[in-house]
Order: structure tokens, then sequence, then C-alpha cells
């Protein structure tokens, strides 16, 4: 599968509510990535901070496994960062003009 640039949707906002961010970045196809590199991918993002799982106790096998079948689904894509270096996860919804085939 072809890689392809997205504009993302605004993701942080200064303490005024002005726009600070310049999201964009190449959807990585999670199927593409070897089995540990997309688990430490997965793992990286479901221990930042911030990341919720409301009042209960969640184990990290619990929160990859849930991430894992968000990704198998189509309902969240990896996105890497040319800029910063970085990978995360995003929901689909928030890439514009996106589908669940790529």
């Amino acid at each position: 599968m072809a890689k392809s640039t997205v504009r993302l949707p605004t993701m942080s906002r200064d303490p005024s509510g002005n726009d600070t961010s310049r999201p964009a970045g190449v959807v990585v196809p999670h199927d593409s990535l070897s089995r540990e590199a997309l688990r430490r991918v997965i793992e990286e993002f479901v221990s930042r901070e911030g990341t919720e799982y409301g009042a209960d106790d969640t184990s990290l096998e619990d929160k990859v496994s849930s991430v894992q079948r968000q990704l198998r689904q189509g309902d969240a894509v990896v996105v890497f960062d040319p800029t910063s270096g970085s990978t995360g996860i995003v929901p689909r919804a928030r890439i514009p003009n996106s589908d669940r085939r790529s």
C-alpha cells in the first residue's frame, strides 16, 4: 500500500486558544510494520501521559489489544511526522478525506 501525506486536524492550542500546531504526517499502513515495531509504537502510544482509560485500571496488554483491534478494523491509523520524527496513532475520522482502504 502506498503512503499518503495528510494534514491532520489541529491537535494543540495555547492558553488563549490559538492554534500552535502544524500537524502533517504520513499515514503508514500498520500491516507494513513488523510485528515488533508495531507493538513498540502501540505500547508507546498507550503509555503516554494523558491517555485515558477511565477510572478502572486497564492492563498494558488490554490497551495494546484494543488499539490493535482498532487498527485492524480501520478505525485508527498509524501516522509518522517526518518533521519531529514521531509516530502516533489517530482515529481515522480525524484524517480528512480518509476511507478504510488505506
